[in-house]
Formats: structure tokens, sequence, C-alpha cells
């Protein structure tokens, strides 16, 4: 077990970070773009695996333009993002209240975006799925979208929920299968082409706010509702393979680990914002980390770090696994 209270290394933003992601593809892994007050900040980290020791520089600056008071909820990288292509090709959307907006850029002159709308409620969660053809969204206006952004941007497939839609991923493995959770503890297991849902679960507590995939096993699935991170085993859906309780006053977000062949969950939530690191089938925490603020959570695609938003620092943490 290892138990810490400081970050092994830190990101120095001098502004309040709202919001951010890791890009998870092979070709763009230490990609992070990190919305700040009126900009989103391109980044790229160096970790002492790869380079010997901790370094980071940055990109770029992409302005948010008129935000009209609202903030960033989430980011998502598309899937042919690669900072090894001849030039750079880097798409992601951010979601900022009700809209959301596609970024384009090769990193150095060519710059473009497209604003998506649709939704009439705050949007909580983005993701692309099907190998990038449609980019998914979910919203406290109880629907989960998919947008074409092909072409012309439209949105082609609504989805509506019973509550407000928390989390949405695609399927580790299977490009037309997507994740839905809602805010009353239902998680939908929705097939894209064929329009629609294939297994439903429900969490013995709500609210929900987060749910994710496990990488290193496709058919385990765990949420974070009312501070217990509950997992199923969708090949026995009806009850819960796991329910143990992480965080006492509620949580936020939970995420597994990327890279590990072992199930490892990261979530934050209450008392204060808390971070905890946790062996899937254990109670014992491998890492508990304080932060100020809550501004998301993520992790390395291909080594053994987490990392947090807090205040205006981006912090890493290294896990360390069995």
């Amino acid at each position: 077990m290892r138990t810490v209270s400081g970050p092994d290394h830190t990101i120095d933003l001098n502004e309040q970070i709202q919001c951010y992601e890791i890009c998870a593809n092979d070709f763009a892994c230490n990609l992070i773009a990190v919305a700040l007050e009126r900009r989103i900040c391109l980044i790229v980290v160096g970790l002492p695996e790869e380079s010997g020791e901790f370094l980071w520089h940055h990109l770029q600056d992409l302005e948010l333009g008129d935000r009209d008071g609202r903030f960033v909820s989430a980011i998502t990288f598309s899937p042919d993002t690669s900072l090894n292509s001849t030039p750079n090709n880097v798409t992601f959307c951010a979601a900022l209240g009700t809209d959301m907006k596609i970024f384009r850029t090769d990193v150095d002159q060519y710059n473009t975006f497209d604003t998506l709308k649709g939704h009439t409620d705050y949007v909580n969660d983005i993701s692309w799925v099907c190998e990038g053809v449609f980019l998914a969204s979910v919203s406290d206006d109880f629907t989960c979208r998919f947008w074409s952004t092909a072409a012309e941007a439209e949105n082609v497939i609504t989805f509506c929920l019973s509550s407000a839609g928390m989390s949405i991923k695609s399927h580790p493995d299977d490009n037309e299968k997507v994740l839905v959770a809602e805010k009353r503890g239902i998680i939908h297991l929705y097939n894209v082409r064929q329009n629609q849902t294939v297994l439903s679960v429900e969490s013995p507590k709500f609210p929900l706010m987060s749910a994710d995939w496990a990488q290193s096993n496709r058919l385990f699935v765990s949420a974070l509702a009312g501070g217990d991170v509950i997992t199923w085993d969708l090949n026995r859906p009806f009850v819960p393979a796991d329910v143990k309780q992480i965080h006492e006053d509620g949580g936020r977000v939970v995420r597994f680990s990327a890279g590990s062949s072992e199930a490892i969950l990261a979530s934050i939530g209450r008392p204060g914002v808390t971070l905890k690191v946790f062996g899937a089938k254990s109670t014992v925490p491998l890492l508990v980390a304080g932060l100020k603020t809550y501004a998301g959570l993520a992790w390395h695609q291909r080594l053994p770090y987490i990392s947090a938003a807090s205040d205006r620092k981006l912090l890493f943490w290294k896990v360390q696994m069995k």
C-alpha cells in the first residue's frame, strides 16, 4: 500500500483550471487539453520513464470566444488525433454550457472550429464513438445525442433518457456500442448502428455522478453513486458484482486505469475534495490525496500515472501497481 499527500509532478498554469483531458491515442498520449477562463491550452508532457525527467511545454492556445458565463464541463479528443503526422492533426471537442465546440488544429497555422447546438440544458459528458464517425453527448435535458461531424455537423440520433445523462463512454473493443449513464442510477449499453438499447443495469444508490468501462475487461462497468463504487459483470448484470463505500459524503467521478492489466480505479469525492486510487477487489487505497478544487481526473494511456486538476495546478501521481 502507498498513501501519499503530495503529487510526484506538478504543472502550474497560473490560472484556475475548469476542466482538462489527456489524449488516449497512441500517437498523442502525452497531449493534454486544459480549459482555462478564456482559452483552451494545449500542452505536452514528458514523463521520467520516457525522457529521464518530468518535462512539459506549451504548444498552443485556442480561444473560447464569448462564453456568457458558461464553463467547460468536458473535453474529448478525436481518435485520429496525432502528433506524429505531417502536419500534426489535433481534433477535440469541448462542452460549453448547452453547446459543444469542435476544434481542429495542426498546432501551427491551421485552426478551425465548429459549434454544435441542440441541447437545451447543460452538457455533462461527451465522447467520440464508432471510431470517430460520431460525437456523442449527454445532458441535463434528459437526452443522449449523436452528431455526425463528417461534412456539416448535425444531430443525427437522439436517445431519450429518464433523467439527466451523466456519462457516455465508447466501448473499449466494440466501436458500435456505448455506455450511457443516467443520474437516477440507470446505465444503458446502447448500440449506435442498430439505434437500440442492448442491456441496462440499475444502481442500488443514486444520484449516479459518473461511470466507466474497465479497459482490462470489457465486461466490467463501474459507477460512482452516493459515494459508493458499484461494479457490474455484464455476464451477470442483474445484481452488482461489488459495492463498496469509497467517499462518505458522495463522489464526483470514477475512472478505470487505461494501461494496467488489472482493474485499478481512481475517484474523487467528499469530504473535502479527495482523490483515492484502489484496486477493484480491495477496500484499502493505493493512494489518497487532498485537492483544493475539482476540475477533472484522467489516467495516462501507457504509464501508471493518475492526474487531477486542483485550482491552478495539474498534478500527477505515479501509482504503484502490482
